[in-house]
């Protein structure tokens, strides 16, 4: 299943509930200035360079308010953006158009955001076998869109929720009496499907995963030196992934690790969002 269907079937409830925030009974403002029905029209512009992502769920903003409303796009999802170009226009009655903006505006701004900072990072790693994942470190009721803003922007997703893989982190780790343990534990309560990741600090902890059979092996916050050696220690017999403070401004120190994959909550939980604004509205004549 693509990922604009995946958006598409999930993101009605969440839209709602972000509208119900920001309308709770009525829109005084613009039942104060807009007693009816006037057609009217405004031009959504791109403030600064970057990558445009959030298009679908801009557009079903308003369609959930008012079906009528039409969007003709200049732009299509993912595709590079310029400062001041215009992107599209909505149509539709003045007071939906005024009643959903900010709503509108705040999905397709952050999700143009971590578009633009997940492209940015993913070229850091050109020339490398490393792949970049995102994190659960999501903003809450958000994670559907932000994970599919690092998609668009080039960048992989790691697991979805805590339903989607076993990680084995440092706490899971206590609890089950140590690394032998939780992978043994992990192994005898999970379908045979399912991947076992474990989370390691030192390369002892490493030595003690790969014997015991992890999948996948996480080096946390580990000097690139100690990275290096993990790698050789693990010698294909786990897929590796580096993480701890990942962003765009250290992460080109990784590519000479020789992980598979690089983890980094950065990616939607530090990036700036993409200046973007409904502007020039006015009314026109129905169509």
């Amino acid at each position: 299943m693509s990922d604009r269907i995946t958006l598409k079937i999930n993101a009605d409830e969440l839209i709602k509930s972000a509208l119900k925030e920001d309308i709770s009974s009525e829109d005084v403002t613009t039942n104060a200035v807009m007693r009816g029905f006037v057609a009217g029209e405004a031009d959504l512009i791109c403030k600064q360079d970057g990558i445009i992502c959030g298009l679908p769920v801009f557009e079903r903003t308003f369609k959930i308010l008012d079906e009528g409303v039409e969007i003709e796009f200049f732009k299509t999802e993912g595709e590079q953006v310029k400062k001041g170009e215009l992107i599209a226009k909505v149509r539709g009655d003045i007071r939906v158009i005024l009643s959903g903006e900010r709503t509108a505006l705040n999905f397709l701004q952050r999700m143009s955001g971590i578009a633009t900072y997940t492209a940015q990072t993913v070229k850091l790693l050109e020339g490398s076998k490393t792949r970049l994942l995102d994190t659960r470190k999501t903003t809450p009721n958000m994670r559907l869109f932000e994970k599919y803003a690092v998609k668009v922007g080039g960048g992989c997703n790691h697991r979805y929720n805590l339903s989607d893989g076993i990680l084995l982190k440092d706490n899971h780790i206590g609890a089950a009496g140590g690394v032998k343990k939780a992978i043994q534990m992990a192994k005898e309560y999970a379908p045979f499907v399912r991947k076992i990741e474990v989370e390691v600090e030192n390369l002892e902890m490493c030595k003690e995963a790969v014997e015991a059979g992890a999948d996948i092996i996480m080096l946390d916050n580990m000097s690139v030196e100690d990275m290096k050696k993990a790698v050789k220690l693990i010698a294909g017999r786990a897929q590796t992934e580096c993480s701890g403070n990942v962003t765009r401004e250290n992460i080109e120190k990784i590519k000479s690790v020789g992980v598979d994959f690089v983890s980094s909550g950065a990616l939607t939980h530090s990036a700036p969002i993409l200046d973007l604004s409904l502007k020039n509205l006015h009314p026109v004549e129905e169509k």
